[in-house]
């Protein structure tokens, strides 16, 4: 008489297994050989990373990632997973997360991928994260998966909703705000005002809360399909969203330092939404 198998899992998704059962004369064999196995207990957070050309690091060209971008969502109950750039694979790291996370960098996203005809002196290209990070945000947009942009990835998000970017605050839009503040990013650099009714007032239940500030660039305008959700004193834009989308927010300060309630809120909130997506 053979050994009934039964294999009985309790609200995890376990994905790409395969079992295989050898019974051999009557010798009874259960060999699991598991191509991939979704994380049990932890929805799984893409995170971009930078790169950077030889030198410093490494002799040869490198990815980056602040520590605390990682730390941020393990601490917020995902696992953080960071992304190299192959834009080529961009469907299959999709396939294997549950939101995404576009972080920043002292870089900015081309600026003929919204309309303009001329670049900024101050303006520093990286074509190939650039390529991938939309490559990502566009697939992960439509899967309907949690995306959150932070400081330049909110930039790149709103190019890809169809939004424009002004390219050099102090020449197009000279403000009395240091949005490149000269204190720690560990501080705070300047409030932003929350529109009421927004995702992000329904995520952090605030109607103002202190940011840090470190962009030269900023998000322009208001595509359709996209609601600013949150304005500097000086009327910059700092928070955008897309309702059309489960969760899709982008926030010019770096919610990962935590430096108030409302960063945290943002950060449990990707990772609540990521849940639902599994």
């Amino acid at each position: 008489m053979y050994l009934s198998y039964i294999l009985t899992i309790y609200n995890l998704n376990i994905h790409n297994i395969i079992i295989y059962l050898d019974l051999i004369n009557h010798r009874r064999s259960l060999r699991l050989s598991v191509l991939f196995l979704r994380a049990m207990t932890y929805p799984i957070i893409g995170i971009t990373a930078d790169a950077e050309s030889a030198g410093t690091y490494s002799k040869l060209p490198w990815y980056a990632l602040r520590q605390n971008y990682a730390g941020a969502i393990a601490q917020a109950g995902g696992l953080p997973l960071i992304l190299p750039h192959e834009p080529q694979l961009a469907e299959a790291y999709l396939d294997q997360i549950d939101a995404l996370v576009i972080t920043g960098g002292a870089f900015d996203v081309d600026p003929a991928l919204f309309g303009a005809t001329e670049q900024h002196a101050e303006v520093v290209l990286k074509p190939a994260r650039t390529d991938f990070e939309l490559a990502m945000t566009r697939g992960a947009l439509a899967r309907d998966m949690p995306v959150l942009g932070i400081c330049g990835g909110q930039q790149l998000l709103h190019v890809a909703l169809g939004g424009a970017l002004i390219q050099h605050i102090p020449d197009e839009a000279p403000s009395d705000i240091a949005h490149e503040q000269p204190n720690p990013r560990t501080e705070p650099g300047h409030d932003v005002v929350i529109a009421p009714g927004t995702l992000l007032h329904r995520i952090t239940g605030l109607g103002r809360m202190p940011v840090n500030s470190a962009h030269h660039q900023a998000a322009k305008g208001c595509p359709d399909g996209v609601v600013i959700s949150a304005r500097a004193p000086d009327d910059l834009i700092e928070a955008i969203e897309a309702p059309a989308y489960t969760f899709c927010l982008g926030v010019q300060w770096h919610p990962e330092y935590t430096i108030s309630p409302g960063d945290n809120a943002i950060l449990q909130a990707l990772v609540a939404a990521a849940s639902e997506h599994r």
